[in-house]
């Protein structure tokens, strides 16, 4: 979200695309370390979660399904329009729906270590 906020900002068109090629890119590692983190906090819950461990996992399939459906989707789409410099409104409308979603994903993730945290704290007592 970061480089897609600063390349609108400071860069121009090519850097747009680059940027945004970039980005798919590192959806092949992001995606697999998603994947891992909500493996561990699965593995780590056991198997009956119940308290704050319940409420991770609720929201690590929220994360998923709106990486999956969404971002994902939208990374391609502004990529392949961004290497054709086709910047317009159905490109900034996506890149908005993008960066909305990302926000979501990241308040969820916040969330998430904030609450892993505390579940921690316990453990420890």
């Amino acid at each position: 979200m970061t480089a897609s906020v600063a390349s609108e900002l400071y860069g121009d068109a090519l850097i747009i695309a680059a940027t945004k090629g970039r980005i798919l890119w590192g959806l092949m590692v992001l995606i697999p370390c998603l994947a891992l983190t909500g493996l561990s906090g699965y593995r780590a819950a056991g198997g009956a979660p119940r308290g704050l461990a319940i409420v991770k996992l609720k929201r690590m399939r929220i994360i998923g399904i709106n990486g999956i459906c969404m971002l994902v989707p939208c990374a391609f789409f502004l990529a392949a329009r961004a290497a054709e410099l086709r910047l317009d409104g159905v490109f900034y409308g996506v890149q908005s729906v993008e960066l909305l979603a990302g926000s979501v994903n990241l308040g969820l993730m916040t969330l998430n270590f904030r609450d892993g945290l505390r579940i921690v704290r316990v453990r420890k007592r």
